[in-house]
């Protein structure tokens, strides 16, 4: 699968800009949503090619959206990699139990996000 289209979940207007700029700059088409709500929405109209998904948000966490994501047979093959600063190791796990495939901690280097996408752009 190539990677082509990428949805970024944040809260925060910089690490949204960020991340959007690391992976706009690799060529990619970048949507983004500023809660795990509007994630889902996204997510189900766009069909990403993978998601990056921020943890601590207003409304809907991005534990619960990649629930969501994860048991919906439309869009539960699109890979989550969560970007946080939840970085302990009970953080990590509970992420992969809720369906993420990737786990990166910020603060980040741009080579991490550039990584991730390589890892899934077969």
């Amino acid at each position: 699968m190539a990677i082509n289209k990428v949805l970024v979940v944040d809260d925060s207007a910089p690490e949204l800009s960020n991340i959007k700029k690391i992976i706009g700059d690799m060529g990619c088409i970048v949507i983004s949503a500023s809660n795990g709500i509007q994630a889902v929405e996204l997510a189900k109209k766009e069909l990403p090619d993978i998601i990056f998904m921020d943890i601590i948000m207003p409304e809907m966490d991005g534990y619960e959206a990649t629930r969501k994501l994860s048991n919906d047979p439309e869009v539960r093959n699109i890979p989550i990699i969560f970007v946080s600063s939840k970085g302990q190791k009970a953080d990590k796990l509970w992420g992969q139990m809720q369906g993420g495939k990737g786990y990166i901690t910020k603060p980040y280097k741009p080579e991490e996000i550039l990584n991730q996408i390589r890892i899934f752009n077969r």
